[in-house]
């Protein structure tokens, strides 16, 4: 069995476009299973950058690993794993205060859709 080994401080970063909101991404892909679609990246969130409603047909955690990820449920420091379940409208981004680097975990293929309206948002808990 051949590991899989990525050194993230030498490896070189992608830029993720979102033309959907005028916004550009980086990460840095890990790790991928082409037979479930399950994929680990590491990612940057420019401080101040809000991804806004959202949803996706597959669950996935962020796990930050330096700032403060800012969801719509609330702020969770470095150290915070956050799993997000399939299906539900959601926001995450920085704070103002600075960037967030996270690992971010799927659990089978990525999809995004933006929600222009999220009926009931104050209540999804």
């Amino acid at each position: 069995m051949k590991l899989t080994a990525v050194d993230t401080n030498t490896a070189e970063w992608e830029r993720l476009p979102l033309p959907e909101i005028g916004a550009v991404l980086d990460r840095l892909p890990l790790v991928a299973d082409p037979d479930t679609g399950m994929e680990v990246l590491k990612v940057v969130y420019k401080a101040g950058f809000t991804n806004p409603w959202h949803t996706h047909n597959c669950a996935h955690g962020i796990y930050v690993l330096d700032g403060t990820l800012s969801t719509h449920q609330g702020d969770y420091p470095a150290g915070s794993f956050v799993w997000f379940p399939e299906g539900g409208a959601m926001t995450h981004g920085a704070t103002e205060d600075g960037d967030c680097t996270f690992l971010f975990v799927t659990n089978k293929p990525f999809d995004i859709q933006y929600v222009e309206n999220v009926e009931g948002s104050h209540d999804l808990a």
